[in-house]
């Protein structure tokens, strides 16, 4: 894990945003903050570790497991786009594609009976909460006057471990979940009150858009999340394009989904926030999906 820098992009707008570039991560994400952190707090067992991921969580449980000598074993769901797939098998852990219904069911049950080792939930799980927190202080130490976080929601364990993370430190910004249009179960959940299940709409944007917000993260995006901002994937691709162009980095679509959401949203926001941060997530997207993106395009569907 590194100390991810933080970004002033050039925007059209009067908000000053800036990016918290976790894209450049060893292994282009987030994810091995708290994957390290939940493997290193724990005793190794003998059966190695596994997790259940699309993509990011699996690169990040790998990454660690091959530093500490450890076998890995990860879960991935039949439709996971092989940019990611091949990165987790170069870094030495073994893939298992199931269907998604039981990709899907490993994460509500916390792991998968008859597999050996320890499970290292993608987002569930207190230990890797803590591990992505520490994003949230290193937000602060660049960008001390930030009144608001503009992050990513796929399980809630980034936007919640950071929305935790500042209260720890007693930081005030607010805290913005961002999803994806057809695939926003924290958007439907809030509105009904209770946690829901969706049918999602698939797209390029991998990396967000469950079915659902587990039980456990419903208690803790009340009380933390200050609302959700819910952009198209069109927005989400111009983002994608921004961040490349005046940033002179790469995103994958979910870690773009912040910086669509500031765009869209600022000016409508009460009160309006003068400094924004968007958290980039990650930047392991397929090259092909990259490339239509950068022509103008937008992908109606993941590689």
């Amino acid at each position: 894990m590194v100390r991810t820098p933080t970004l002033v992009l050039e925007t059209d707008g009067p908000q000053r945003i800036a990016l918290k570039l976790e894209n450049l991560q060893p292994i282009g994400s987030f994810k091995i903050r708290g994957a390290g952190n939940k493997i290193l707090s724990s005793d190794r067992p003998a059966g190695g570790v596994y997790t259940a991921s699309a993509g990011n969580m699996a690169q990040g449980v790998a990454c660690v497991a091959r530093e500490l000598e450890m076998k890995a074993t990860v879960f991935v769901p039949d439709s996971a786009p092989r940019a990611k797939t091949d990165a987790v098998e170069r870094l030495g852990a073994r893939i298992e594609r199931v269907p998604y219904d039981e990709w899907w069911k490993i994460m509500q049950e916390h792991g998968r009976p008859g597999t050996p080792g320890l499970f290292v939930h993608p987002f569930a799980d207190n230990a890797v909460l803590a591990g992505n927190a520490t994003v949230a202080l290193e937000i602060i130490e660049d960008r001390p006057e930030v009144d608001a976080v503009f992050v990513p929601w796929g399980g809630g364990g980034l936007t919640c471990g950071i929305a935790a993370g500042l209260r720890a430190i007693k930081a005030s910004p607010r805290v913005y979940a961002c999803e994806v249009e057809g695939a926003a179960p924290l958007s439907a959940s809030r509105a009904a009150g209770r946690p829901v299940t969706i049918d999602n709409r698939r797209s390029f944007i991998d990396g967000m858009g469950g079915r659902g917000v587990f039980p456990e993260m419903w208690p803790l995006a009340q009380e933390l999340v200050t609302d959700t901002l819910v952009v198209t994937v069109e927005q989400v691709a111009a983002a994608v394009r921004m961040i490349a162009e005046r940033g002179r980095v790469v995103a994958e679509g979910a870690g773009a989904a912040p910086l669509a959401a500031a765009l869209a949203y600022a000016d409508r926001l009460t009160p309006r926030p003068r400094s924004i941060v968007c958290v980039v997530s990650g930047g392991n997207i397929d090259t092909g999906v990259l490339s239509q993106i950068l022509a103008g395009s937008v992908p109606s569907w993941g590689p």
